[in-house]
């Protein structure tokens, strides 16, 4: 399953390298190059936008602040 992970911060990286361990096929993007970096070290695939991520996965999972990143992101 082509899994999408937008937001790469103090909760969503565990996540998203659970992912990886796990054996999906992730897709991420962050708005923070060093945290992007971080998870294509580990396995995943690395996009410049949210559309990008959207575009390459079935399922695309958020972890950002607060509600209005959310609706700005989508």
């Amino acid at each position: 399953m082509r899994v999408g992970f937008i937001g790469l911060g103090a909760m969503g990286k565990p996540m998203a390298l659970n992912l990886i361990k796990a054996g999906y096929d992730l897709t991420v993007f962050d708005i923070m190059p060093q945290a992007v970096a971080d998870l294509e070290g580990a396995g995943a695939t690395s996009v410049t936008s949210p559309r990008e991520v959207a575009a390459a996965a079935e399922i695309v999972i958020t972890m950002l602040p607060n509600a209005a990143i959310v609706d700005e992101t989508l």
